[in-house]
């Protein structure tokens, strides 16, 4: 079975049961459809905590690590408030200047984009720049 939420009130019946001896543990697991293996980790929840939800986040860091911290960020943004007209390449070489941080100018762009910036004037730049060569 794979993964699904189990509700608070169907684990602490589970156990309030289990507790009284009103039913035997396989009717318990047949009844609240959950397996052993889950059954003994909220009962150790349960005699460790005195709660069948575990409240700590977890540990474990969720995704990928950031190229771009806050500060760098702030800089970008404020590079471009500065000067609309920087290319991405320039703001590369820039935050790699002023924040001794190495990034793809894709990086550059996704966070511009995540920013809300947009890249309309940017656009139309890059492409003026390109009929002139």
């Amino acid at each position: 079975m794979g993964f699904r939420k189990i509700s608070h009130d169907v684990k602490l019946a589970a156990i309030r049961l289990h507790e009284r001896n009103l039913l035997s543990l396989r009717d318990i697991l047949d009844s609240c459809g959950f397996s052993e293996r889950t059954w003994f980790r909220i009962l150790k929840l349960w005699r460790e905590t005195g709660d069948v939800v575990n409240h700590q986040p977890s540990t474990a860091i969720r995704g990928r690590l950031r190229a771009l911290d806050r500060e760098d960020i702030d800089c970008l943004l404020r590079l471009v408030r500065q000067n609309p007209d920087y290319f991405l390449d320039e703001l590369m070489h820039l935050l790699a200047t002023n924040q001794f941080i190495s990034v793809h100018f894709t990086t550059i762009f996704r966070e511009l984009e995540h920013a809300d910036v947009s890249y309309k004037k940017l656009k139309r730049i890059a492409k003026e720049r390109n009929e002139t060569l």
